[in-house]
C-alpha cells in the first residue's frame, strides 16, 4: 500500500504548487487585478490539498526507505528538511501575506517583494521535488529490473 500512496502522493503535491505557481504567474501577467485577487485567495485553500499531500509522501516515503541513506533514497532525504523548511518558513507565510494584502487590494512594493520571494521559494521546491519524482522513477525502474531478472532465472 505505501508503494502506491508514495508516488500518489508525492504527485498530487508536486502538481499543487506548480499549479500554484503557473497560476500565480500568469493572472500577473496576462489577468486583471480581480484574477490575481481570487487567486492568492485560493491558494491558502489549496493547503487543504497539498500539507495531507506532503505528510503522506514524507511518512510513506520514510517507511519505504526502511532506513537506508545511500544512494536515490540518501539524496531524496537530503532534500527533504529543504523542501519542508522552505514551505512552512517562506511559501505558506508568504500565501498567507499575499492573500491578506490582494484581500484588501493593497498591491504595493511590499506585496510584488513578497510575492516574488514566493515565486523563487515556489520554483526551488518544484525543482526539489521533480528531483525526487525523477530518482523515484529511477528507483522504481531498477526494481522492476530486477524482479524481471530474477523471474527469468
Amino acid at each position: 500500500m505505501t508503494k502506491i500512496i508514495h508516488p500518489i502522493a508525492g504527485s498530487v503535491a508536486l502538481l499543487t504548487i506548480a499549479s500554484f505557481w503557473l497560476s500565480t504567474v500568469l493572472s500577473e501577467l496576462f489577468a486583471s487585478e480581480a484574477t490575481v485577487i481570487a487567486v492568492k485567495i485560493a491558494i491558502p485553500w489549496g493547503f487543504l490539498i497539498l500539507v495531507p499531500a506532503l505528510a503522506a509522501a514524507g511518512g510513506s516515503g520514510f517507511a519505504l526507505a526502511k532506513g537506508r541513506r545511500a544512494g536515490l533514497v540518501g539524496a531524496k532525504a537530503k532534500r527533504m528538511p529543504f523542501i519542508a523548511a522552505n514551505g512552512i518558513l517562506v511559501l505558506i507565510p508568504a500565501a498567507l501575506f499575499l492573500a491578506y494584502k490582494a484581500n484588501h487590494g493593497e498591491f504595493d512594493a511590499t506585496f510584488h517583494g513578497v510575492q516574488g520571494l514566493e515565486l523563487v521559494a515556489g520554483a526551488v521546491n518544484i525543482t526539489l521535488l521533480g528531483l525526487n519524482m525523477r530518482d523515484g522513477l529511477k528507483m522504481r525502474k531498477r526494481r522492476l529490473l530486477r524482479a524481471s531478472q530474477q523471474q527469468a532465472a
